[in-house]
């Protein structure tokens, strides 16, 4: 069963500058190291639900990456990936959904502190990236693959709401109802002229919109970027509210909420 966000992918040119600004925002950045093979390294902002966001760069030119592309075109909020207690079983049930899922991969990342982390995942590819998730399953405990530090000067609790733009809502959300057997709720967003469907996976809330006419900021966005997250909200607890500077987000649409 899927059970929540695991972690949101947000794509910097520059991991160091990224961490100076997220900390600069208030919230707790932790070095996680470098991935084995793929020319990729992290750090990571780890909160109380359990979810993180990770900001992911390149150490090297990597064009054959999934989110090298995404980079090229603006970065930000780039792909999702989402807790399950059954990785096989779910891969196999978005499958049938009719997602281009993977078959599931192993994976590793060396800690700054030379601890080796592991895990198993399945990535939904091509077109359906970043609108179908990518499930993990850890091989090496949790508590070290996630930063236990897990508090932010700015409030920050957790994850709210993943807004992701779409061009066809009906075929999304079938997937989305057919693997976790709900039907979804209808949504309207006046203030992005979109509609579209949103699904509760645990703690947390998945929006997939489509425009409701051609001038809105999702049809622009679906223009350039593809189906795609485009905004998450973060929860706070008595701290400040609103969005943040997307200057020093590195492109990510992240607003503070309750």
């Amino acid at each position: 069963m899927l059970t929540a966000v695991d972690h949101l992918i947000i794509a910097v040119p520059d991991l160091e500058a990224a961490v100076t600004s997220y900390t600069g925002l208030g919230f707790t950045v932790v070095p996680g190291g470098r991935h084995t093979g793929i020319g990729t390294y992290n750090a990571l902002i780890a909160f109380q639900d359990t979810a993180y966001l990770e900001l992911i760069a390149f150490y090297e030119p990597r064009p054959d990456h999934r989110w090298w592309a995404p980079l090229q075109r603006g970065g930000g909020l780039v792909d999702f990936c989402l807790q399950t207690d059954d990785l096989a079983g779910d891969a196999a049930a978005l499958r049938r959904a009719g997602i281009d899922m993977g078959e599931p991969e192993q994976r590793d990342r060396k800690r700054p502190d030379g601890y080796e982390v592991k895990w198993t995942f399945a990535l939904a590819r091509g077109a359906h990236r970043g609108v179908a998730p990518f499930v993990i399953a850890d091989r090496t405990p949790r508590d070290e693959r996630v930063p236990r530090e897990r508090g932010h000067p700015n409030g920050v609790t957790g994850v709210g709401t993943v807004v992701v733009a779409v061009d066809d809502v009906a075929r999304v959300r079938g997937w989305y109802a057919a693997v976790l057997g709900q039907p979804g709720q209808d949504v309207r967003r006046p203030e992005l002229d979109a509609a579209g469907a949103r699904f509760d996976i645990g703690p947390h809330a998945f929006e997939f919109l489509a425009p409701a006419g051609p001038g809105g900021p999702l049809g622009a966005w679906l223009r350039t970027r593809g189906a795609s997250p485009y905004a998450a909200t973060l929860r706070t607890r008595g701290g400040a509210a609103g969005p943040l500077d997307e200057t020093k987000t590195f492109g990510a649409r992240l607003a503070l909420g309750a």
